[in-house]
C-alpha cells in the first residue's frame, strides 16, 4: 500500500468512526430528549481524563520503570539517534519487567512521551532487531497514534455501556411498561453500533501498525530485514511461552500499544511454521512468506485483531525494503 493511499485510508477510517458515533448519539439523545450539548462535553471530559492518567496505569500494570543513561547507555544512544532521525523529541526510556517480548510507546501532557521495551524483548532479539522495534515505536509517537487510538477506542465502549445499561433497565421494568420496549430497541441498536465501530477501530489499529512499520524502515538502516526478523522472533518466542503454559494473556490489557498482539501468536506462529518451520533467523523467512496464500480463516481472524496478519505484515515490509 502506497504512503498517500495509507494516509487517506487511515483518515477515512477515522472519519467513518467519528461520523457514525456522532450520528447515532445525535439521534439517540434527540429521541430521549437530552440536550445535544451533553455529547461533546461527555466525550471530551472522558477522553482528557483517560489520556492524562493512562501512562500511570500502564506503568503500574506492566511494572515499568525509567532507566538512566548510566544503566542503559546503548539503549539511550539508540533512542536518541532514532528520535533525531524521526524529527521528534527524545522520549523517556523505560523498561517493563514482563517476560513476553514486546515494546510500546505511550504519552500524555502530564507524563510526557515514553518508549518502553520489555525484559523479554532483550532476551529474544538481537540489538539490531531491537533497534528496528524502537524505530517502529517512535513512529507511533511521531504520528500521535497513542492519542488517536485512545480517543477512537472509547467510542465503541460507550455504546457497549449504553447497551448494558438499557438491557438491565429493561429487565427491571414490567413487560407491559412501554419504556421497557424502548429500552430494548435502544439496547439492540447500541450493540449493533458497538460491533460496527469495534470492527472499524480494529481496522484503524492495523493501519497504524503498517504506518509505524514504514517509519521504522525509513529511519533504520536495513530496517525492513531487521524488523521482519524481529517480528518473527517475537511471535515465535511468545508462542513458545504459551506452549509452556506461562501466563501471556494477563499482559494483554493494553495490547493495542504493543508492536505485536500476544493474543494472536497461535495463528501467527502457525503461519510462520507452515512457511519455513522454525528457522526464524534467516533471510529466507521473509522470502518464503511471500509465496504463502492467506486463507479465509486468516482474514476472518484478522478482522478482530489490533495487529495485521503476520504474513501480510512481513510482505508489506519486504516491499518497503
Amino acid at each position: 500500500m502506497g504512503l498517500w493511499k495509507l494516509r487517506f485510508t487511515i483518515l477515512g477510517t477515522l472519519a467513518v468512526i467519528i461520523s457514525l458515533s456522532t450520528l447515532f448519539f445525535t439521534v439517540l439523545l434527540w429521541w430521549v430528549g437530552i440536550d445535544l450539548l451533553f455529547l461533546p462535553l461527555f466525550v471530551i471530559i472522558f477522553n482528557i481524563v483517560q489520556w492524562l492518567i493512562a501512562p500511570y496505569l500502564i506503568d503500574a500494570i506492566y511494572h515499568v520503570r525509567e532507566v538512566s543513561r548510566s544503566e542503559e547507555p546503548a539503549l539511550h544512544d539508540m533512542v536518541e539517534r532514532l528520535s533525531s532521525e524521526s524529527g521528534i523529541k527524545k522520549p523517556r526510556v523505560m523498561i517493563a519487567q514482563i517476560p513476553i517480548p514486546n515494546a510500546f510507546a505511550y504519552s500524555s501532557p502530564v507524563a510526557g512521551s515514553r518508549v518502553a521495551i520489555t525484559s523479554g524483548l532483550r532476551d529474544a532479539l538481537d540489538d539490531e532487531e531491537v533497534e528496528a522495534v524502537v524505530g517502529h515505536e517512535l513512529g507511533h509517537l511521531k504520528h500521535r497514534d497513542v492519542q488517536v487510538m485512545m480517543f477512537v477506542s472509547i467510542l465503541p465502549a460507550i455504546f457497549y455501556y449504553i447497551y448494558l445499561t438499557t438491557f438491565y433497565s429493561s429487565l427491571m421494568r414490567s413487560r407491559d411498561d412501554r419504556g421497557s420496549g424502548a429500552a430494548v430497541i435502544v439496547g439492540i441498536a447500541s450493540l449493533v453500533m458497538y460491533l460496527i465501530l469495534f470492527l472499524f477501530t480494529m481496522h484503524l489499529s492495523r493501519l497504524r501498525e503498517y504506518f509505524a512499520d514504514r517509519h521504522s524502515v525509513s529511519v533504520v538502516d536495513d530496517g525492513g530485514r531487521k524488523l521482519s526478523e524481529g517480528l518473527a522472533k517475537i511471535v515465535n518466542y511468545t508462542h513458545k511461552m504459551k506452549r509452556s503454559r506461562r501466563d501471556v494473556s494477563s499482559h494483554s490489557s493494553f495490547k493495542a500499544l504493543f508492536i505485536s498482539d500476544p493474543d494472536t501468536v497461535e495463528a501467527d506462529s502457525a503461519a510462520i511454521t507452515r512457511a519455513v518451520g522454525y528457522r526464524i533467523d534467516d533471510r529466507r523467512l521473509v522470502e518464503e512468506q511471500l509465496s504463502r496464500k492467506i486463507t479465509g480463516l486468516d482474514r476472518l481472524h484478522e478482522l478482530f485483531s489490533t495487529h495485521p496478519n503476520i504474513v501480510k505484515r512481513l510482505r508489506a515490509l519486504q516491499k518497503l525494503d
